[in-house]
């Protein structure tokens, strides 16, 4: 599938993408959308900011579409899970723009809020419910939600689910699930757990592993700034005044160091808001909206939005402070760069922080160069903090020789053998694997919680 006309999509979804002016589609999507057409599981597994969204949307307005189904109260045809209400709510948005012209009614449920409202919604009925872990278990619980009749379930951002510790909810959702449905599988990594997970729940899936030639994470112009604590806010304001900085996400590591850095940056010379967890879901929503309509050019966060936020036009990431998991970089500085644009991502690294930054060079596997506006004057570290000596000028290791580089390639982290390759059956000879029979006469094996 080399174009979105090649597809056998409805009339109303084709006009849609016309109006959205999508002709090439993303490698996930090139290679997910058609096995979901035809009724297969898919896992599919690619970085953030490459167009899962699409891959699962696409097909499931498709189908329900084609039914023109009546929603029923209370009791969804397809459910998409993410982990965050920020996800939730842009699932939500790509459903309403690629479904304008579909009699079709989807439902957003999170927590944060009061949740009349969603039940409102639920009861005039939903054919697509979108929905967080937690509230959408709450709901079930209290007889709001049924999901006896789900014909399509989707896991979003898998990976991160697992990491803020929504296994246990997931399974207790999973027990829920009709035998006979198609399930969609989306992650950004393949960690253990989440193979264990996808085993149990996907049936004979097509799998695809999209590991493009030029990572997020390479085409992103990266920078690191060595900085004493006291020097980080002076810093990112120059940087903040520079040219061609137009929208950015600056990335602290706790919610009162992005409270305190917003008020600082609002009593200067720019427009900052905060985003984290201890905010209300309106005041978060609110955020993101001033940020989208460019009426701030500053948003302060921390980790909740790593994988929360996608929005075109973001020229700069900044990390205030190093993030304590190396996987966290990768994440956070993917909020620029979408969409094949171009992104700039700065790291301010203190001498305490400079294990954190080992760590996610070695993950990247390369060395981040100097930021080229930090000079040597901005560096007064002692030996002591510094590990060995403070920087010189035109030095790019302030630390020292400390950091560890591959030496050889038998050190260096094993790349995946699939560029982009699908394997129907995810093992084995990659033969396709039998096709799926109608909804209603799929027989499945028992879904293991």
């Amino acid at each position: 599938m080399k174009t979105f006309d090649e597809l056998e999509l409805i009339e109303p979804l084709k006009r849609s993408l016309k109006e959205q002016n999508y002709t090439t589609p993303t490698p996930i999507q090139a290679q997910t959308i058609p096995a979901a057409l035809d009724e297969y599981d898919v896992l599919g597994c690619a970085q953030t900011g490459t167009g899962k969204t699409a891959a699962f949307a696409l097909p499931i307005l498709n189908y329900l579409g084609k039914e023109a189904r009546k929603a029923r109260p209370n009791q969804p045809l397809a459910l998409v899970l993410a982990p965050t209400r920020e996800l939730a709510i842009q699932i939500g948005e790509s459903f309403a723009t690629y479904g304008k012209h579909l009699r079709l009614r989807h439902v957003l449920v999170y927590g944060g809020v009061n949740q009349a409202g969603q039940v409102r919604a639920l009861n005039r009925g939903a054919h697509v419910l979108v929905a967080t872990p937690g509230r959408l278990l709450d709901l079930m619980n209290q007889g709001f939600v049924h999901l006896d009749q789900l014909e399509v379930f989707v896991l979003d951002e898998a990976d991160r689910m697992l990491d803020m510790g929504f296994l246990p909810d997931l399974k207790r959702i999973i027990k829920q699930l009709p035998e006979q449905r198609q399930s969609l599988f989306f992650s950004a990594t393949m960690p253990p757990k989440i193979v264990e997970l996808a085993q149990s729940l996907l049936f004979e899936p097509v799998t695809v592993n999209v590991t493009p030639k030029t990572t997020s994470v390479e085409r992103i112009e990266q920078r690191v700034a060595f900085l004493d604590r006291n020097a980080k806010l002076p810093h990112l304001e120059k940087l903040l005044l520079g040219d061609h900085v137009e929208r950015v996400i600056v990335f602290t590591r706790t919610k009162r160091g992005a409270n305190v850095l917003a008020e600082k940056l609002s009593k200067g010379k720019f427009k900052a808001v905060a985003i984290h967890g201890n905010k209300s879901q309106n005041a978060r929503q609110r955020a993101l909206d001033a940020f989208k309509g460019k009426q701030v050019q500053v948003l302060v966060a921390t980790d909740v939005a790593a994988r929360g936020i996608d929005i075109d036009g973001i020229s700069h990431v900044v990390n205030y402070d190093m993030p304590v998991e190396a996987e966290s970089y990768v994440h956070r500085i993917g909020r620029t760069g979408r969409a094949g644009a171009d992104g700039i991502a700065v790291s301010f690294c203190t001498p305490t922080e400079r294990d954190e930054l080992n760590a996610i060079e070695r993950l990247i596997g390369q060395k981040i160069p100097l930021d080229p506006t930090c000079k040597a004057t901005d560096f007064q570290w002692d030996k002591s903090s510094a590990g060995g000596g403070g920087p010189k000028s035109g030095s790019r290791r302030p630390f020292g020789n400390q950091r560890s580089r591959f030496g050889s390639n038998s050190a260096r982290p094993k790349r995946s053998a699939s560029n982009g390759s699908t394997d129907p059956r995810g093992t084995g000879s990659g033969k396709r694997g039998t096709k799926r029979k109608a909804f209603g006469q799929r027989k499945r094996s028992t879904v293991k919680a």
